[in-house]
């Protein structure tokens, strides 16, 4: 199987957008998608780029992308968070998941980053043995927190 690994551009945004939108069903969220394809296209390539993203791309289509955005660790400095690694179904098990991360963590080492960090669902079993055999660590001991628009409002009204 042929791909290739580049930078996206803003014509990808739309292949992008139904890559994230095939993730939301695999992880059985269908209708979590919020993110329009012209937001993600200003977001990405605006004057100040909010992510960074790469794609994996064969015969003229997008079969992955990685979505990286840098954070700022007090214990640690500089890292970068991979908000998504999305191989489309039919084109996993032939590593292309694996070359997108190769490109994240080159892309890391570039950046001088100390930690590159991920989440993924506990019941995913393939992606987490796929980043366990990579070296990474799955902390099964941390939850993620997070607040939506709503919960903030409502959070500042009290």
């Amino acid at each position: 199987m042929d791909f290739l690994i580049r930078e996206a551009v803003k014509a990808d945004m739309e292949s992008v957008h139904r890559l994230v939108t095939e993730l939301a069903v695999f992880e059985k969220m269908p209708n979590a998608v919020k993110v329009t394809v012209e937001e993600l296209t200003r977001d990405g390539f605006g004057e100040r780029p909010l992510f960074h993203c790469f794609v994996a791309e064969a015969d003229s289509t997008l079969i992955g992308i990685a979505l990286v955005y840098a954070r700022y660790s007090t214990w640690n400095g500089p890292v970068i968070h991979l908000e998504d690694l999305i191989v489309t179904q039919s084109m996993r098990g032939k590593g292309v998941g694996k070359a997108l991360l190769k490109r994240v963590v080159a892309y890391g080492l570039e950046k001088k980053v100390r930690r590159l960090g991920w989440e993924v669902l506990d019941w995913n079993e393939p992606a987490i043995q796929f980043y366990e055999n990579s070296g990474a660590i799955v902390l099964r001991d941390w939850d993620v927190v997070q607040m939506d628009r709503a919960a903030m409002k409502k959070f500042m009204e009290e």
